[in-house]
């Protein structure tokens, strides 16, 4: 008979937490995408938490792109960056600034990212939205 060739019906099942599919940045086709299974548990505090890192990683990574574009366009600050005399104008842009820049500077550099980090960078409890960093 022409049954034997008909698909078989499937049931369609979902691997998805139901829990955050009305979130914002849930969307057809995909509906809340969670390859990683970080928040498989429907634990809704890690996935708040999950939020607020990615909002507050992008917009530093906004940030490094901009400084790199005014560094790239040739732009520097005046004067010296260390007491050997060696001149902001004197360090090549990107990656190679690594190099160039004393130690003192770069511990200067990430103890002042991790301050920032830790005492000013706090997500505001209870604020208007997830990233409210006033």
């Amino acid at each position: 008979s022409a049954a034997a060739f008909a698909p078989a019906k499937q049931v369609a099942r979902s691997t998805a937490v139901q829990a955050f599919e009305e979130e914002l940045g849930a969307q057809a086709p995909l509906g809340f995408f969670d390859p990683l299974g970080l928040v498989a548990d429907g634990n809704e505090a890690n996935f708040e938490r999950l939020r607020f890192v990615e909002i507050k990683h992008g917009r530093i990574a906004m940030l490094a792109v901009v400084g790199y574009l005014i560094e790239e366009a040739g732009v520097r600050l005046p004067g010296a960056i260390s007491l050997d005399g060696t001149q902001f104008s004197d360090v090549p842009a990107g990656f190679g600034a690594l190099s160039a820049i004393p130690g003192a500077g770069l511990f200067q550099l990430f103890a002042f990212i991790g301050f920032l980090e830790i005492f000013v960078m706090k997500d505001i409890t209870g604020g208007e939205f997830v990233g409210d960093f006033r």
